[in-house]
């Protein structure tokens, strides 16, 4: 049975992908640790295993740097990076280590257990989100110097804005509404707008769709 090693800071963050890999048929949860060395020392001593769940800010390192030793530890291990940090930098940086799947942290548990799957099955699974986002920079890139949107423009209305704006700040619809002074059924729908306008479907896609458009610059994400 496919064992995977789980590598996730957060503990109730970790607590979920544990408990979606023990759930998940066919799969076995090896360990699951919150600090890059503890993972580091079980790889070095235990039998490989067949999938890597990696997060990559962790509190003494970088999850991309388990992806490197298990190159060289095992090398048949295929690499998941889960994170809410979709930007391109960040994706390139685990593919170029070694990572052949990259999810953000909102996707659901179903998602998760089947992108597993689907990664042993030999698929590269990938967020729809950062897909979308590295498709349109490799369609848009032969004519970035001509067609470059005008700084700041925003498909969002500013009231929409705000709310996005707290969304990035993790803040729930109802502390949305009550920053804002607006109902929780206007929150809901501004929210639905921003998806609609952004093509997403979650917090997080939006969150990060924001960010390649340049409409929270500098935005800090709930979590890592």
């Amino acid at each position: 049975m496919p064992r995977v090693l789980l590598l996730e800071d957060d503990p109730a963050t970790r607590e979920r992908l544990a408990g979606i890999v023990a759930a998940s048929p066919g799969l076995e949860l090896a360990a699951a640790f919150g600090e890059l060395r503890a993972a580091l020392a079980w790889l070095a001593v235990h039998e490989p295993p067949q999938v890597l769940l990696v997060d990559l800010h962790l509190p003494d390192g970088s999850g991309v740097d388990l992806i490197r030793a298990a190159r060289r530890l095992a090398p048949q291990a295929e690499a998941m990076v889960i994170s809410v940090f979709g930007d391109e930098a960040h994706v390139v940086t685990a593919i170029e280590a070694g990572a052949t799947g990259y999810l953000l942290k909102d996707a659901s548990a179903e998602e998760i257990g089947q992108a597993i799957t689907r990664l042993l099955a030999g698929e590269a699974p990938i967020s729809s989100a950062i897909a979308r986002h590295l498709l349109r920079r490799f369609r848009a890139a032969p004519a970035a110097a001509s067609a470059a949107p005008p700084a700041g423009a925003s498909p969002l209305t500013p009231r929409e804005g705000e709310v996005l704006a707290l969304i990035a700040k993790g803040l729930s619809y109802q502390r949305i509404a009550e920053a804002l002074g607006m109902s929780p059924h206007t929150v809901t729908s501004h929210i639905k707008q921003i998806y609609r306008k952004l093509a997403v479907n979650s917090r997080g896609e939006a969150v990060f769709e924001a960010q390649q458009l340049g409409l929270l610059p500098g935005a800090a994400l709930p979590g890592s």
